[in-house]
């Protein structure tokens, strides 16, 4: 646990990438086996089942710290994390300790099944042997969400190097279902450790924004260009007679598009395509926010099948007849994937067409009508590339249209998170309806750290009102907020709902009665929206 903590801390000091790797590389150096595995699953999103509640954990601090509710209340307003508000408060400790990390996660599933006094001593009795750091390590064990900035990359990164295999290798191995309590350090050293699942999907290959002019990639017949869909990326396999779906967040997703399992099951065994989900009628792409009734149900009705289907939109094969194919070129991959969406016909199974043009200068016209399509640009992918692991430069390239853009009015402001808990990074922006500000997107992405700061200290100085955790500001600060699409929404007050909201940059040039109005937003929604 010592260690854990400790990586927890240096992770969280830092924003340096070169830091936080030297932090895991010394923890994978010095943890023992057990504890390493667990520290990955723990990254990894994979933490034990919870068998105490928050109710507990704040009624017994309180009772161990010997304070009420109101003041418990404003502490946790204040810090805004609850792991951290109980480590704070609780008085120190007045024993010690000798157990690992993974020794308190088993005690901790021990639980399941408790009485309520049996977990209350346990919890009490913990706190009383650890430091506050491990405490707030212990409480996110019970709580979750680790907020501490450290990616799969970076995981993945640390990990090959401390085991000496090839980071495509890890990367597979940390995929799927695996389980830290059957998984062991030497299995994700072996390949066969990494491929006997026969659930497992690979690593997606991400692209990056194109960062150059499109005509410094070369020739345009290198290249293989396809519309940028809107949906759930995910990947499509059918293996030993079983099919599943898996999403880019490493869910399996079988029971929320039955047809798209419908679709797995008949292609042939050893197959695993990469594509999208998307909602999908009458040959043409449907807006994502029919696609959104879909996403966070478990069970679907017939009635949700018929209002929001959905397509598979496939634009690569990365294995075929139970062969690993990834390492064949672009264009060969491509050639397989055509004919088999030819002999597979099925009414849920699309193909990425290709995007043709003889120039660049013809292609970047056709990428303007983007929107047309309700595609957010063009993807390029170079003819020769191999499918990769991870996000890499050079072989794919997304080529995004730019983004609608409005100026708002922020409103209101939160706290955020890890090392942002004290400070005021999540915002709430208004348009102007005649003369009342109508809110209409969160956002808390865009700004940099000095702009923040001073965001933070104009809402410490200009709180008019607080609700918990949110303070009403004078409104007076403008931002320019992108988004990538705009649509009907009767659950928001303005009626509008916009898809990935972000600050585009802060409007110091701009009156607070210059910001553009809900009849704005109305325009966009009719020329743009779904």
């Amino acid at each position: 646990m010592k260690n854990f903590a400790e990586l927890i801390t240096r992770l969280d000091q830092s924003n340096k990438t070169g830091d936080k790797l030297e932090a895991l590389e010394s923890f994978f150096k010095t943890a023992s086996p057990e504890d390493q595995i667990w520290g990955i699953a723990i990254f990894s999103h994979r933490r034990p089942k919870r068998q105490v509640n928050t109710r507990q954990l704040r009624t017994w601090c309180q009772e161990q710290a010997g304070i009420p509710d109101w003041l418990f209340e404003e502490c946790y307003q204040s810090v805004g994390d609850l792991a951290e508000t109980i480590a704070l408060l609780l008085p120190p400790g007045q024993s010690s300790h000798e157990k690992n990390l993974s020794d308190w996660i088993e005690e901790l599933k021990s639980l399941e099944n408790q009485e309520e006094e049996t977990k209350r001593k346990f919890i009490r009795s913990s706190w009383d042997c650890l430091d506050r750091t491990e405490r707030f390590v212990f409480n996110k064990l019970i709580t979750g969400g680790f907020r501490i900035g450290v990616s799969q990359s970076l995981i993945i990164q640390a990990l090959a190097k401390h085991l000496g295999v090839d980071k495509s290798q890890i990367a597979h191995a940390l995929m799927g279902n695996w389980d830290p309590e059957q998984t062991t350090m030497e299995m994700l050293r072996s390949p066969v450790g990494v491929t006997k699942d026969s659930s497992k999907p690979y690593p997606f290959f991400l692209a990056h924004p194109l960062e150059v002019a499109v005509s410094d990639l070369g020739e345009i017949e290198e290249w293989i260009a396809e519309w940028k869909w809107d949906g759930i990326r995910g990947q499509l396999i059918r293996r030993e007679n079983q099919s599943f779906i898996w999403s880019r967040g490493e869910e399996l997703v079988n029971e929320k598009f039955p047809e798209i399992l419908d679709l797995a099951a008949s292609l042939p065994e050893g197959t695993v395509l990469d594509g999208e989900i998307i909602a999908f009628q009458n040959g043409l792409p449907l807006p994502f926010s029919i696609l959104q009734t879909r996403i966070g149900r478990k069970n679907i009705s017939k009635k949700q099948l018929q209002e929001a289907p959905v397509s598979f939109i496939a634009y690569d094969i990365l294995e075929w007849k139970g062969q690993d194919i990834r390492n064949w070129p672009m264009h060969q991959r491509r050639s397989l994937l055509e004919s088999l969406h030819q002999s597979n016909p099925h009414p849920r199974f699309e193909l990425s067409q290709r995007v043709q043009a003889q120039s660049w200068e013809e292609l970047t016209q056709i990428r303007q009508s983007s929107r047309d399509y309700l595609a957010e640009g063009l993807m390029l992918k170079k003819a020769s590339s191999s499918y990769e692991t991870g996000r890499k430069r050079g072989s794919w390239w997304k080529w995004k249209i730019e983004p609608l853009t409005i100026d708002g009015v922020m409103i209101y402001a939160q706290k955020g998170h890890g090392r942002r808990a004290d400070l005021y990074t999540d915002y709430t922006f208004a348009v102007w309806d005649g003369e009342a500000l109508v809110p209409f997107a969160k956002a808390y992405s865009g700004l940099t750290d000095a702009e923040i700061r001073e965001v933070d200290a104009f809402v410490k100085k200009n709180t008019r009102e607080r609700f918990g955790p949110v303070r009403t500001v004078t409104a007076e600060l403008v931002f320019e907020i992108a988004f990538e699409g705009i649509q009907d929404s009767p659950r928001h007050k303005s009626g509008i709902a916009l898809r990935f909201p972000r600050i585009s940059r802060w409007r110091k040039d701009k009156p607070k009665e210059e910001a553009n109005t809900l009849e704005d937003l109305k325009a966009l929604l009719k020329q743009y929206g779904g």
